[in-house]
């Protein structure tokens, strides 16, 4: 949890290897790969994904297109010697993960999160996620600006694919998804750095006393 933005902006956009970003020191590994010596693509077929604060339009690409072609590509790089999905298929695939969060199916044919409010654009977040299976996922203050029912939806996203085997990064402001979420460890980010640590109990502390109580 972060007081401002300083640490969340930077540590989703240099994860996802955003041009405009850097690397001058440190390292970044997952599972034994250097993260850094790594294109964007190869850090998602790796298994690495992020979820944004604020997801983008694509104009023209069916949700369907473009879950398809992502599928397509990552489960190749993780299972090369495995068969191709046909495109019925991965349709009954993509249904039956759309009715898991009570989604439309009615989303699968129109462009990605074009004219989607805000709860619908996290639902189709959180579609990707459930589709792809990441080993790693870092949610980008992706239960900024949700009402309970879209909040219930991303924390049961989560749930769902939470097991030994993948990890999650929760970047918020808030300790309302916590309650829909149990951490296992939480992290204070004060100016990019990370100011202490604990378990469950300090959020809660810091929802009630603040940060500047653990600055000082």
């Amino acid at each position: 949890m972060g007081p401002n933005g300083s640490g969340k902006s930077t540590l989703s956009n240099v994860l996802m290897g955003h041009p405009d970003y850097k690397v001058t020191s440190g390292e970044m590994s997952f599972r034994g790969q250097d993260l850094f010596s790594m294109t964007p693509d190869e850090r998602a077929k790796a298994g690495v994904f992020l979820a944004f604060q604020y997801p983008r339009t694509i104009s023209g690409v069916s949700l369907r297109s473009f879950l398809l072609a992502a599928y397509k590509a990552q489960m190749s790089a993780r299972h090369p010697d495995g068969r191709e999905i046909s495109p019925i298929t991965f349709q009954a695939l993509l249904q039956q993960k759309m009715d898991e969060i009570g989604m439309d199916h009615n989303f699968c044919d129109r462009s990605v999160n074009e004219g989607f409010s805000g709860g619908e654009k996290k639902k189709a977040e959180m579609l990707q996620m459930l589709v792809l299976e990441p080993k790693f996922a870092l949610l980008d203050e992706t239960d900024s600006g949700l009402d309970i029912d879209a909040l219930k939806i991303v924390a049961e996203g989560i749930e769902k694919l939470r097991s030994p085997e993948r990890s999650f990064l929760i970047i918020t402001h808030y300790a309302r998804i916590l309650d829909y979420v149990k951490p296992d460890r939480v992290h204070m980010v004060i100016d990019g750095r990370i100011a202490d640590s604990g378990g469950p109990e300090l959020a809660l502390e810091l929802e009630e006393k603040g940060y500047k109580v653990k600055s000082e």
